[in-house]
């Protein structure tokens, strides 16, 4: 039993949920408020319901439900507008369609003077479409009819023009695959020489090899031949210095008697000591070197021992 149940109100809501979403296919929103219109029109043109109503291009509601009042001979479209949409008394219903034939309503909402309660009935209109021109007065007709026979008069004095015209267009054709054959030739030309330019290319590249080889084996003979120069003109460098160093040890020269004997050194203390008592003697004794004549060697020596004598008492 409870199986039977659950089945039985899996049923209930899938219904209800297709009906809802069928609904909303058709365009029915039912968690959103409308309020409902009308509009009279002789002839509806195939609208039907679930068509779009529009303002400014903009979706606001659609076409619940059509109803023909043959008595009176006239069709009765009710809107379904959104409530937040306010119509007035020159708001004009007009029927209209796009190129794929889809009709529609567009509403043209004016100023609202009057706002129009729910349920009341909308000025209506139909657009001007084809049907309108056939259906125009005769005598626009007709003067619509000469405009076109002299439109057709004039094609055909321009016929002979349009004859040459087509006449171009024929032969453009070959002139077009005369143009294209003489350029494949000069093409297959072009490749051709290109072709045999690039064989001599490699021709004398191959024949370029053996100089390009022996060019590089001067070269590296030259490298070889700088390298040799160099590393002999050291070896010489070493060789000589080898035989100065020989040389100085031997002890047969001034630098090498420089270089092991101290007389040289023994030499430059003893000038140095000498020139060091000359200069304590300028220091103590000036008058010795710079009287007119300066003295002799026998005053400088009295001077001498008298200076003692007195330093001793």
């Amino acid at each position: 039993m409870l199986k039977e149940v659950k089945v039985g109100i899996f049923m209930v809501v899938s219904l209800v949920l297709l009906y809802i979403g069928f609904n909303y296919l058709k365009g029915i929103d039912f968690f959103s408020s409308t309020k409902k219109y009308y509009a009279v029109y002789s002839n509806v043109d195939k609208l039907m319901p679930s068509n779009q109503v529009y303002i400014n291009g903009y979706a606001v509601g659609r076409v619940s439900k059509i109803q023909f009042q043959q008595q009176k001979n006239y069709v009765v479209v009710e809107m379904e507008i959104s409530s937040d949409i306010a119509l007035g008394d020159s708001t004009v219903a007009l029927l209209n369609g796009d190129i794929l034939g889809t009709k529609f309503i567009q509403l043209d909402v004016g100023n609202i003077s009057n706002p129009l309660k729910p349920k009341d009935t909308v000025r209506s209109d139909v657009a001007r479409g084809i049907a309108d021109f056939l259906t125009e007065p005769v005598a626009d007709l007709q003067t619509t009819l000469r405009k076109l026979n002299k439109i057709l008069d004039n094609l055909g004095s321009n016929s002979e023009q349009l004859d040459e015209i087509f006449n171009d267009f024929k032969a453009t054709p070959k002139l077009l695959n005369r143009t294209l054959g003489n350029a494949s030739s000069k093409i297959d030309s072009l490749t051709y020489s290109i072709s045999s330019v690039t064989a001599n290319v490699n021709r004398t590249l191959d024949k370029l090899q053996p100089s390009l080889a022996n060019f590089k084996t001067f070269s590296d003979s030259l490298k070889s031949v700088e390298i040799n120069k160099t590393l002999t003109k050291a070896q010489q460098a070493l060789t000589k210095l080898n035989e100065t160093l020989t040389r100085m040890g031997k002890g047969d020269n001034t630098m090498s008697k420089l270089m092991t004997e101290d007389t040289l050194y023994v030499n430059l203390n003893k000038l140095l000591l000498s020139f060091d008592s000359l200069s304590k003697h300028l220091n103590e004794n000036p008058k010795h070197f710079t009287a007119p004549l300066g003295k002799s060697r026998k005053k400088i020596q009295r001077d001498i021992e008298k200076q003692k004598k007195e330093q001793n008492k």
